[in-house]
Formats: C-alpha cells, sequence, structure tokens
C-alpha cells in the first residue's frame, strides 16, 4: 500500500489501508481516512487532515504554509472531508490566525488540475472546480457550485450554492445562490436554470426562482427594496430562502 520510496514522518496517522504512491512526504500532524489514495509526487503537510475515499494525484502539494507575509509559521489547519478528487498540481493552504485558523474543503468535490485554495477558504461539497482556477484568502464557497477552467476570485468574495462562473471569470464581488456570472469583470447573465432542471426540481420552484432573479436584476431596485419584497415569499419555499440569505450575507456587495 505505501511504496518504498516514500517519506512519512512518525507522527502521521494513516489509516492501515491508505495507499502512497512513489516519492510522495507526509509530514507530521497528517491524518488520513480509510480508503484514501496519495498519487506519486504529492506533498503533504500538517496540520492536515484528510478524510475517507478520496484520491489525490501526482504533483499535488497540499496543507502547505499559506502565501500571506503576515503568517509566521502559527500551527493553523487544512482539513478536507470525504470523497474528493484533486487531481494534478492541485495547491491547498493552510489558513492563518487573522481569519479562524483553518482551511476546509467539503465532501464530494473535483478538484481539476492545477486549482488554488488559498489560506482560510471554506469550500462546501458537491462542487466541481475545474482546471487552472484560482481561489484567493478567505473566500466562501457553498455546495453544488461549477467555477469555469481559469476562473479568477477575489480574496473574500462569497460564492453562494448551485452558482455558476463561465470559464476565464473575474470575480470581485459576491455571487449569490444559483446565479451565473462571467466575463472580466463578472458580471451576472442569468440563474442555472438548465442545472435545476437537471436536478430534477419542481417547475413551480423554479418559476419562483426565475421571478426573484427578475426582482434583483431586472427592475432596477436596490438590494435592500429587492429583499424586502421576496422576503415574504420564502416561507414554504427553501430555495427561495437560499437566494436571499446568500443576498443578506453579502458584504462585498452582489456581482450585478
Amino acid at each position: 500500500m505505501i511504496h518504498p520510496t516514500a517519506i512519512i514522518d512518525p507522527k502521521a496517522e494513516l489509516a492501515g489501508d491508505v495507499e502512497v504512491g512513489p516519492y510522495s512526504v507526509i509530514g507530521a500532524h497528517v491524518t488520513i481516512g480509510a480508503g484514501t489514495v496519495i498519487g506519486p509526487h504529492v506533498v503533504i503537510q500538517g496540520p492536515t487532515t484528510i478524510g475517507r475515499n478520496n484520491r489525490i494525484f501526482q504533483f499535488a502539494s497540499v496543507g502547505e504554509e499559506c502565501q500571506d507575509k503576515k503568517y509566521r509559521g502559527e500551527p493553523t489547519r487544512l482539513e478536507i472531508g470525504d470523497n474528493n478528487v484533486i487531481r494534478e498540481h492541485c495547491t491547498l493552504h493552510r489558513g492563518t490566525v487573522q481569519d479562524e485558523g483553518i482551511t476546509s474543503l467539503g465532501d464530494n468535490n473535483l478538484l481539476m488540475a492545477t486549482v488554488h485554495v488559498a489560506h482560510d477558504c471554506r469550500i462546501g461539497s458537491d462542487n466541481i472546480i475545474a482546471n487552472t482556477t484560482g481561489i484567493a484568502g478567505h473566500v466562501k464557497i457553498g455546495d453544488g457550485v461549477i467555477l469555469g477552467g481559469m476562473t479568477g476570485i477575489h480574496q473574500f468574495c462569497r460564492i453562494g450554492s448551485f452558482a455558476m462562473t463561465a470559464g476565464c471569470s473575474l470575480v470581485l464581488k459576491d455571487v449569490p445562490a444559483y446565479v451565473m456570472v462571467g466575463g472580466n469583470p463578472a458580471s451576472a447573465r442569468s440563474m442555472n436554470f438548465e442545472g435545476m432542471r437537471r436536478r430534477g426540481w419542481d417547475a413551480d420552484v423554479i418559476a419562483t426562482l426565475r421571478r426573484a432573479y427578475k426582482t434583483v436584476y431586472r427592475r432596477g431596485l436596490t438590494l435592500e427594496q429587492a429583499i424586502a419584497e421576496l422576503a415574504p415569499q420564502q416561507d414554504g419555499c427553501p430555495p427561495l430562502a437560499l437566494f436571499l440569505d446568500s443576498l443578506r450575507a453579502s458584504e462585498r456587495g452582489i456581482t450585478r
């Protein structure tokens, strides 16, 4: 299971069936759960916790010190859940004490080649992050998000659940849940209605979200006015409530 050329620190904790490929390096204070496969030439530094049934491909760098000049060697963490696929040359860095000290990745995510996840990012589950996407520090990403190839996300941005970016998008403001954006700088184009249909969402829910999008983006209202108009409709419609919550949570302003 562990190639003889791999270097594993005695303070690392690996489940009995973890596979480690040739020339990989696993440092101290790394914990790796059952069923996880580490490819060749992977470097994992701690403190890092990796869950079950993940696959990390060659040349990935996981749990390294962050690229922040304020970092002074504090014991910050990287936490990775279960069933993630992390492809070639991905980089995931630990957090900083200026934030919560943790970078986290949930479950069932696909990170394609050369994706960068910077310090203090919080990424949920079931996301697809395409090749060469760069996610700057302190970014929060929900669940079911699709980030097109070469997307760049500015630090402190929020990407709501089920949002989507086109390839080569430059995201400078928050993207609400369900919203599709594209361009440099990114602007809102629509909601991911096709994705909703593919997930089997009820037609009435999709129609409600379509009207909500028009209220926020097409009627010339301020964000506060739009939220006030939509708020009475959110009871009994969790998808609309999620959309409104993502609007309320915005601190940088939403992508228009």
